[in-house]
């Protein structure tokens, strides 16, 4: 499907939606009262991830709540550290991880507010999670694609030849908190959005983006029902280097 389409779908859902719009509102305040906020993981937000020797590589990890670490005590057992793990496994060096994430991002706002926060300083891998705000504050497809476009770019001019890692676009048909229509009609853009991406890397040398999986094992998941818990970090990065093992052909860039 095109993005013309796409965003056809999204313009005609739209406007389906209206006469719902207060229901949804109001489901939407519910859960965020129910939920409540999580704190973000705590710690220092660099670290040296495995026990193999040598230089260590160097990761950036930049985006939205789950780079923030909500539902891990530190960034360690969150997800920068939780990635950082598996990929010096996979590479037989130390991986050295900094994490610059903020609760609540967008694609736009990552642009904007976080991406001036990454070290003027080279690294050997990076890794871009993002998709569950654009998709809870209803992103276009075209906003989406365009968006994402820039950071990438931007991220591509100062680090030409750095492999990019993106997470999946959220899972949130598997959510147990957020109450139907909502579920069903955030799932639909969710996976409406993972398309998409799915389409505009297709032909982005070294950009490696993590589909949306068929099955997830929920157990220990959640932290809060929306966010990961640490076991949930843990889970989720063994999936994505899984996924990357047999669906890429990246190999070692770093620095050795």
């Amino acid at each position: 499907m095109t993005l013309g389409r796409w965003q056809a779908r999204f313009v005609i859902g739209g406007a389906a939606l209206l006469p719902i719009a207060p229901l949804l509102y109001l489901q939407g305040q519910i859960t965020r009262w129910k939920v409540g906020v999580l704190p973000g993981a705590g710690g220092e937000t660099t670290g040296v991830a495995g026990n193999a020797g040598g230089e260590p590589a160097k990761l950036f990890v930049i985006g939205e709540s789950t780079v923030a670490g909500l539902g891990a005590r530190t960034h360690e057992l969150a997800l920068a550290g939780q990635f950082a793990k598996q990929l010096s496994d996979r590479i037989g060096r130390p991986v050295h991880w900094h994490v610059v994430g903020k609760n609540g991002v967008t694609a736009r706002r990552t642009i904007d507010e976080l991406l001036p926060q990454m070290p003027d300083e080279p690294f050997d891998y990076i890794f871009v999670g993002l998709g569950g705000n654009d998709v809870m504050k209803i992103s276009s497809p075209k906003k989406w694609r365009r968006d994402m476009n820039e950071l990438l770019g931007r991220i591509r001019d100062k680090h030409p030849r750095v492999p990019i890692f993106l997470s999946n676009c959220p899972m949130i048909g598997m959510s147990p908190v957020i109450p139907q229509p909502t579920k069903a009609i955030l799932w639909h853009l969710s996976q409406m959005h993972n398309a998409n991406i799915i389409e505009f890397t297709r032909e982005m040398p070294g950009v490696y983006y993590y589909r949306q999986p068929a099955q997830v094992n929920l157990e220990g998941f959640f932290a809060d029902g929306i966010h990961p818990s640490e076991q949930g970090y843990a889970d989720w990065s063994q999936a994505m280097m899984k996924f990357f093992d047999e669906n890429y052909e990246w190999q070692d860039h770093s620095r050795k």
